[in-house]
């Protein structure tokens, strides 16, 4: 079928700078099943789908460079995932580069199933050159938008794209239906290898190296050299309604997000509904997603255009790191105006780039839909309560090593001043044989060692200094779980997009500041709170999240800038099994790969 067929003439001309993942959309919405390229061979069968994922290197231009990158089917971003509330997926992934790689299914709980969940050494080792895996991607309660994206070294800069999950044969959304569903993926781009900027920051213990640009749909923008032809622009016409499915695929930038001239709607957030509000402006860190719905009622503006900016800016709390902070922009392109001289678009407001009051003031109005059809289950009482404080830190170097981080020593991250020293096989396989005890230990503190005051920045020096260790969490079975992260300002305060595997989890509580039980739980949201995997904890603040241990099996949970997981700041919670059948992780693949 010719996809814009399905859009009318006003919109046919529009297409030639539509890029895949937007017709796939159309396709989907039109006929709601799978989209899909010939290469990935999506099944039509209800309730199953099968992709195939062919993980090779192919040669992009950006900023008046070429080079070569990483792609699934030679593609930036990836190709689109879809499927149904209840689904179950099969991606076949050929791993036809020269390196290690694993793929991870962000926001998808996969129930009994740790097995292709994807971090690498945490539930398998890499899929090796050469070779295939197939993951098991089992959808229960998530629809909306979530993302793929690879799990292994920096891998994620190009290898990611968006899974979208309509709801179930029957069913419908809790609003009226949008007219299109278009995936709106931000990210970066750097003009060097990011394996071998990897390999550099490693080896010299620095910082890593800002992206060269920040991108919408994999294009920086026509703010930037040789980009102009290339900027993604969405065509809409006057009356309709747009899902735009915002997902933050950044490896470093928590971004705020507009678009000129037009107010969004916030339906969705990390494949759960929510109340809706509307905004100027949205606020999203690194694996978030949010669903917002765009109506195109403005056409032709004031100045006689158009034509509108959507841009991207980033949100940058620590002025000790190194960041990108370049806007990027994509066109919002009215293609029913009438024919008339095109003045350039207008460009929206966007919160400055270190204004925390705007990203909390979003944050605070993300409130779960709790209707009949989208209820909550908010636990109330709680069996285990952790306090984890998040520290960026320092290991000492001697002089022979010539460290290049803060006063020449190596950079650091932390969870309770556990910096996590990633094993060389996948903890997964040894919990599930039984060997655990060679590859982790299981004492994982629950309480930081030494009390302090977390938020100043004014700490002794000793403070500063973790070590490495490979240190989990053990839960029991059923457990309800309360976690309060709590930023610190060693080494500069800043705002952290906490994630968590094999679960969503209720946002019950946030605030600035040190966190004070006996006065802050009295403020917790038990009614309605937002559902999600990734929590922005707010820069020399605090954010406490509740979830039920229901879902047996080894699960990460990590900083989502990459920079902060390759230092340290992540621990894994090992969910034990429960009695009954269904409260067991299901037997592993017979083809998991072997370190």
């Amino acid at each position: 079928m010719d996809p814009s067929s399905s859009i009318g003439p006003c919109c046919a001309m529009a297409l030639q700078k539509i890029p895949l993942i937007w017709l796939l959309g159309l396709v989907a919405l039109a006929f709601g099943v799978a989209a899909a390229t010939p290469a990935q061979q999506g099944s039509s069968r209800v309730g199953r789908r099968h992709y195939d994922f062919f993980i090779r290197e192919a040669n992009y231009t950006r900023l008046c460079h070429e080079k070569t990158i990483l792609t699934v089917n030679g593609e930036f971003p990836g190709p689109t995932i879809f499927a149904r509330n209840g689904d179950v997926v099969f991606v076949n992934v050929y791993n036809q580069g020269d390196k290690n790689i694993t793929i991870h299914w962000h926001g998808v709980d996969q129930p009994r199933n740790p097995w292709s969940d994807g971090p690498a050494y945490i539930t398998q080792c890499p899929i090796q050159p050469g070779s295939k895996f197939t993951y098991r991607i089992i959808f229960s309660e998530e629809e909306g938008t979530l993302l793929w994206h690879a799990h292994s070294d920096f891998d994620r800069a190009t290898v990611h794209g968006a899974i979208v999950i309509h709801p179930k044969r029957g069913a419908t959304y809790p609003f009226r239906k949008p007219d299109r569903e278009i995936p709106i993926i931000l990210g970066e781009w750097w003009n060097r290898d990011v394996g071998q900027l990897l390999g550099d920051t490693l080896r010299t213990g620095s910082d890593f190296e800002p992206s060269d640009a920040n991108t919408i749909n994999g294009q920086p923008g026509d703010l930037f050299p040789c980009s102009s032809d290339s900027t993604f622009t969405l065509p809409v016409e006057h009356g309709k309604t747009y899902m735009l499915r915002i997902i933050n695929a950044a490896l470093t930038n928590e971004f705020f997000f507009a678009i000129a001239g037009h107010r969004l709607t916030v339906v969705g957030t990390d494949a759960a509904y929510t109340k809706s509000f509307t905004v100027d402006h949205v606020f999203i860190a690194p694996g978030q997603t949010k669903t917002v719905l765009l109506h195109a009622n403005r056409g032709r503006s004031n100045n006689g255009t158009y034509r509108y900016y959507m841009a991207a800016r980033p949100y940058a709390t620590n002025p000790l790191a190194r960041f990108d902070n370049s806007t990027t922009t994509a066109v919002l392109e009215y293609v029913d105006a009438p024919p008339a001289a095109a003045p350039p678009p207008e460009m929206p407001f966007l919160p400055a780039i270190n204004d925390s009051l705007a990203a909390e003031a979003y944050s605070v109005q993300l409130r779960s839909l709790a209707s009949d059809d989208h209820p909550v289950d908010v636990p109330r009482h709680v069996d285990q309560h952790m306090f984890i404080t998040i520290a960026v830190n320092e290991i000492p170097c001697t002089p022979a090593q010539m460290c290049k981080g803060p006063r020449f020593n190596r950079v650091a991250a932390s969870l309770n001043n556990v910096s996590f020293e990633t094993p060389s096989t996948a903890i997964l396989g040894a919990y599930y044989r039984s060997v655990l005890g060679g590859v982790a230990k299981t004492d994982f503190p629950d309480n930081p060692a030494v009390k302090f005051n977390y938020t100043s920045e004014d700490l002794p020096l000793d403070f500063r200094f973790t070590a490495r260790d490979t240190r989990v969490k053990v839960l029991e079975y059923g457990v309800v779980v309360e976690v309060v992260f709590q930023d610190t300002g060693i080494l500069g305060t800043e705002s952290h997009p906490m994630h968590l595997h094999g679960y969503s989890f209720y946002v019950v509580g946030r605030g600035l500041g040190n966190f004070d039980k006996r006065k802050d739980r009295a403020t917790y949201n038990l009614a309605d709170p937002p559902y999600q995997n990734t929590v922005s904890v707010p820069k020399a603040g605090w954010a406490a999240i509740r979830f039920r241990a229901a879902n047996p099996g080894v699960w990460f949970m990590h900083c989502h800038f990459e920079r902060h997981m390759v230092w340290g700041m992540e621990t894994v919670f090992i969910v034990k099994n429960g009695k009954a059948k269904e409260a067991k992780i299901l037997p592993p693949p017979p083809n998991m790969p072997r370190c």
